[in-house]
């Protein structure tokens, strides 16, 4: 447990808690690295059957803290730097990618950035019926991450996903759980206790089993998300290049 991450342990139920209600549980480099340690952690532990993801109060994530995303930008522009993204983002999507055994997120309020590309790597999504979610990367300056141009379209549908994409709009829970992308839309006070009672039923069964069944429902993908995300990458760094790219992004925290 850190600062900035909560851990609450339920039998063989892990609930991870991003706990930057201040910064609208936005990722900074120590919550990347908290998260990403935490699924290392439940992944080797036979304790852990399933882990949850949630949001500290009315926020799910903002998702990359926007001034250090802005800053990487500048310095990448000016020079100063060859950073395409801190390497607590690269070490959280590799944990989320690796992970062995079966993950939820119980979307307890606005999702953005990160805060929907994320919810591609979770098996059960459930969502807060007021909750909304945004891909605001091209109104940035730059392309979706975490493999998300791969496992949005896959998990959303092509067009869904790239309307998200295209114009940055919300995506209300209605929509999400009707393309796909969330499994059903749950009153906000009752959205955790639903998201674990799933989970707990999930957690009944052994261990081997979920682990086995979980790689196979994430084999045929695994080549095609290491694919997007070198792509996503490359594009990445060529669009953090343009001179203006830092000020676009700055421009995200008016």
């Amino acid at each position: 447990m850190t600062e900035t991450l909560r851990i609450e342990d339920d039998g063989a139920v892990r609930t991870l808690v991003f706990a930057r209600p201040h910064a609208a549980n936005a990722f900074d480099e120590e919550l990347y690295h908290a998260t990403a340690r935490a699924l290392r952690d439940a992944a080797s532990d036979d304790g852990v059957s399933v882990v949850l993801l949630t949001g500290e109060g009315r926020t799910f994530t903002a998702g990359t803290d926007i001034k250090e995303m802005a800053d990487i930008a500048r310095d990448h522009a000016a020079g100063r730097s060859d950073q395409d993204m801190g390497s607590g983002f690269v070490a959280l999507v590799d944990a989320l990618t690796a992970f062995t055994k079966p993950l939820m997120a119980a979307v307890n309020g606005s999702g953005v950035g990160l805060g929907i590309t994320m919810l591609g790597h979770c098996d059960v999504v459930l969502i807060a019926e007021h909750a909304r979610l945004m891909a605001p990367f091209a109104t940035m300056g730059v392309v979706p991450e975490a493999a998300g141009s791969y496992l949005l379209p896959a998990r959303m549908g092509h067009q869904p996903a790239a309307l998200a994409l295209f114009t940055g709009g919300w995506v209300t829970a209605e929509e999400a759980v009707r393309c796909g992308l969330a499994l059903r839309a749950c009153p906000a006070e009752t959205l955790l206790e639903t998201s674990r009672g799933i989970a707990r039923e999930i957690a009944s069964k052994p261990l081997a089993s979920l682990v086995a069944t979980k790689e196979l429902l994430v084999a045929s993908r695994r080549d095609e998300v290491r694919r997007a995300r070198e792509r996503e990458d490359a594009a990445f760094a060529r669009l953090l290049g343009d001179a203006g790219a830092g000020d676009r992004i700055a421009a995200q925290l008016g």
